[in-house]
């Protein structure tokens, strides 16, 4: 079987990095906002081009910290509108809600899956706000005509890169494009914690200062709260963690690319439609981050089940879209339609795609798509 992800592999290539970093950090007795979190903080903005990074819990307390911010800094208020994509995952949207922010969906383009600009501007209201551009599945948005769309009606971006870590275009990485971003490095993400973990990055001081009481109780000096916080601190192990891995993400990221090329060129099926970024030109695809490899099928269950069969391990990211969760049934957008993100979320199915992924293996994958047949 070839396996979706084989964590374990991709983690033993540094088992003995990963060991040590896990030492110095039991031996140096601090657990919490030392030196390994300062370091990586360090090292993660450099990475991403930007001037400051803010270590938290998870991917989804860094987009929720992120407008919880703005708000302190009078840049939002309750009831303000954030421009999202609908076919998102749910912690895009959960982020939002849970500063009493009111979440405008829109439609996604078919194709590549992320938020169309063309349909942005329709949905600006005297009380939108925010832009949330989600880097779906690896691909970056369409960065330069969104932050123009903001630019125009003066409204922030937040960048949903939870699965984008790496991903550029025009020399500009996943991070910095937008006013701040989310990271998550829950363990399956491309750069992936052994744990959950999460981060911001961000170009401005002053978010930087209230997000890093945010994440302490409301606190920059102890017992001393200087507003409503939480606990969501990235904690020196899995800090450690990261530092290690950082070092190896360009490298696992081509092993990635590579293996969407292979796929991109050779996987030819009528009943399988590939990913499609915004720009089409075959050398953009290594600006991906390719966290995952989506196809279309009008015939999904057939063909997961044609793979299966024949030793390829599938996922489906996401069944259901948070229009359609029971935990949004009283909102209005429950009643809303959205065909475009419905009939994507009936339809995707995500390949296998890792760094430790063989040529065989991609190979293997792909005669098994060519060779699936609705009638078969």
């Amino acid at each position: 079987m070839i396996d979706f992800l084989d964590l374990k592999k991709i983690n033993a290539a540094y088992r003995t990095d990963l060991l040590d970093a896990c030492s110095r950090v039991i031996d140096s007795g601090w657990y919490i906002g030392g030196k390994e979190l300062q370091q990586f903080e360090a090292d993660f903005a450099e990475y991403c081009g930007t001037r400051f990074c803010v270590g938290v819990a998870n991917g989804l307390d860094a987009l929720t910290l992120t407008l919880r911010a703005w708000r302190e800094l009078g840049k939002l208020a309750l009831g303000d509108e954030v421009i999202v994509p609908a076919n998102t995952y749910i912690a895009s949207i959960l982020a939002i809600t849970e500063n009493g922010l009111v979440p405008v969906l829109v439609e996604p383009d078919e194709k590549s899956f992320n938020l169309h600009p063309s349909k942005i501007e329709a949905l600006i209201t005297p009380k939108t706000r925010v832009i949330m551009a989600v880097h779906l599945y690896g691909q970056l948005a369409d960065m330069p005509v969104i932050t123009a769309i903001a630019k125009k009606h003066n409204l922030l971006v937040l960048e949903d890169s939870a699965q984008a870590h790496g991903a550029q275009t025009n020399n500009k990485k996943a991070g910095n494009w937008g006013d701040a971003s989310g990271f998550s490095f829950y363990p399956g993400k491309n750069l992936g914690a052994l744990g959950d973990a999460g981060a911001i990055t961000t170009n401005d001081p002053d978010l930087v200062e209230v997000l890093k009481a945010l994440r302490n109780y409301g606190s920059h000096e102890k017992y001393k709260n200087i507003m409503l916080g939480v606990n969501s601190r990235l904690d020196e192990i899995q800090a450690a963690m990261l530092g290690v891995k950082l070092k190896h993400l360009d490298k696992e990221a081509e092993a990635r690319r590579k293996i969407a090329d292979a796929y991109m060129r050779s996987i030819r099926n009528s009943h399988i439609s590939l990913p499609l970024p915004y720009e089409t030109d075959v050398l953009t695809f290594t600006e991906h981050a390719w966290h995952l490899f989506v196809v279309r099928s009008a015939h999904r269950d057939k063909l997961q089940q044609h793979l299966a069969e024949n030793g390829v391990q599938t996922l489906i990211h996401y069944p259901i879209p948070p229009h359609q969760q029971e935990a949004y049934k009283n909102y209005d957008f429950s009643s809303q339609s959205f065909p475009v993100t419905e009939l994507i979320h009936n339809e995707i199915l995500s390949l296998p795609i890792s760094p430790v992924m063989t040529h065989e293996q991609a190979m293997k994958v792909i005669e098994v798509c060519n060779s699936f047949s609705v009638s078969g």
